[in-house]
């Protein structure tokens, strides 16, 4: 990775749009610098931008994933940005958990229906 990249360098980089890159930077996530009307992310912007969209897909919100970002600063080493993360990833993964279950009993429910509905229209047919 280049020590600062333009928009199309991060978008194919991270395989995401010019919109969302800007809506991240809208949301003050990411801080680019300016160099006239151009935007370059630097080696910051993309470990942010790599640790943003693991968070979404982990299902944190934005807010969320700001107030992480910012503890990174804070003169502790780290260890309350990693508690904090800790704390909310295990609350996040619990809650995935429950969503699977429910999600699996659907397909349970749903395959079932699917079944019955097999049998009565092949009763159905001539």
């Amino acid at each position: 990775m280049e020590q600062a990249m333009t928009i199309r360098q991060m978008c194919e980089e991270f395989k995401i749009t010019p919109r969302t890159l800007r809506f991240y930077e809208a949301k003050e996530l990411l801080l680019p610098t300016r160099d006239g009307q151009k935007r370059l992310y630097g080696k910051r912007d993309c470990v942010r931008l790599k640790l943003i969209l693991r968070g979404k897909r982990f299902g944190f919100s934005l807010e969320e994933i700001r107030q992480l970002l910012d503890l990174y600063y804070m003169d502790d080493s780290q260890e309350i940005q990693l508690r904090e993360t800790f704390a909310l990833a295990q609350k996040h993964l619990t809650d995935m958990q429950e969503q699977r279950a429910e999600l699996n009993d659907a397909i349970t429910e749903l395959k079932a229906q699917m079944d019955w509905g097999a049998a009565r229209l092949a009763k159905l047919e001539p």
